[in-house]
């Protein structure tokens, strides 16, 4: 079967799992404490695109237990890694200035992570017009815009950030976006970074533009959370665990019945408050290392 996913660290297991014999690529692994650990997959080579489905590039998968537990310090620690791992795809510097874009539909929850982290994350811009600086140590000019989805809008969302980049002008643009992922677990444990831009809508099979350098013109970065599951993989899971149970008798009932839903967890209000609280603090300490180091 086919899983959405637009995690790459669920794709290398997905891999592995079909015993496929994929190539051009590196893992790292670093356990943080009990809570934290990070995983690193660079994909290095034309190989490895067509093997992970995914440009050449760096991607960053953060686990992070006892967010909804409200495990002691659990967010603030979270924000601290995460805000290490975008320095070194965001090094700050005095000239820096950087457009932070936060995809989705601010009025269907779980497509809201984009626009509420957005909402959260120190806008400074301004306050370098009204100085006339061309630079500080203290903060970086930032730039936020949350360009809604072309369901609404009607417009496409790429075109209105590049847009928006050509007014800006930003060294980087770093997108916030809600991701699919094949395990339900991780919408309330997993965090993923990338250099390399991102495909709205990728992972729930609604591809879009994709938002990347070449498009544009300046570096992309994107961090992403998986709020949504496919149903089907939801359906393969649970049959699986039964005795007897016969895989492609369940690939062809899917198939017949043409059930193509996208779920999400009970508890997603929560997941997008706290997961948007975690990378707004983290954008703030990585942007202006002077007022939130």
């Amino acid at each position: 079967m086919q899983y959405r996913t637009d995690l790459a660290l669920e794709t290398e297991q997905l891999l592995k799992e079909a015993k496929a014999k994929a190539i051009g690529y590196t893992k790292k692994q670093r356990q943080i404490d009990e809570d934290i650990a990070v995983y690193e997959i660079e994909i290095t080579t034309p190989e490895g695109e067509k093997a992970f489905g995914k440009p050449v590039g760096t991607y960053i998968t953060i686990e992070v237990d006892g967010v909804l537990e409200q495990k002691d310090g659990i967010k603030e620690r979270a924000s601290k890694i995460l805000a290490a791992e975008l320095k070194k795809m965001i090094p700050f510097d005095y000239f820096l200035k950087v457009l932070v874009v936060g995809l989705g539909n601010e009025k269907v929850t779980p497509d809201s992570l984009g626009p509420h982290t957005v909402d959260k994350v120190k806008i400074t811009s301004h306050l370098f017009t009204i100085y006339e600086a061309d630079g500080d140590w203290e903060m970086a000019n930032v730039s936020g815009f949350n360009p809604s989805v072309t369901g609404v809008t009607g417009m496409e969302t790429a075109e209105l950030i590049k847009k928006v980049v050509t007014l800006v002008k930003p060294d980087v643009t770093l997108v916030v976006d809600s991701l699919a992922a094949r395990d339900i677990k991780r919408m309330s444990t997993t965090i993923q970074i990338c250099d390399t831009g991102i495909e709205p809508g990728a992972g729930m099979g609604n591809r879009r533009k994709p938002i990347t350098r070449d498009y544009l013109g300046c570096k992309v970065v994107s961090v992403g959370v998986p709020t949504v599951i496919d149903s089907r993989t939801l359906i393969i899971d649970a049959a699986s665990q039964v005795s007897g149970w016969n895989e492609k008798a369940t690939e062809d009932y899917l198939k017949k019945t043409n059930l193509d839903m996208i779920v999400t967890s009970t508890d997603i209000d929560e997941i997008i408050k706290d997961f948007s609280e975690i990378i707004s603090a983290a954008i703030n300490i990585t942007l202006h290392p002077g007022i939130y180091s």
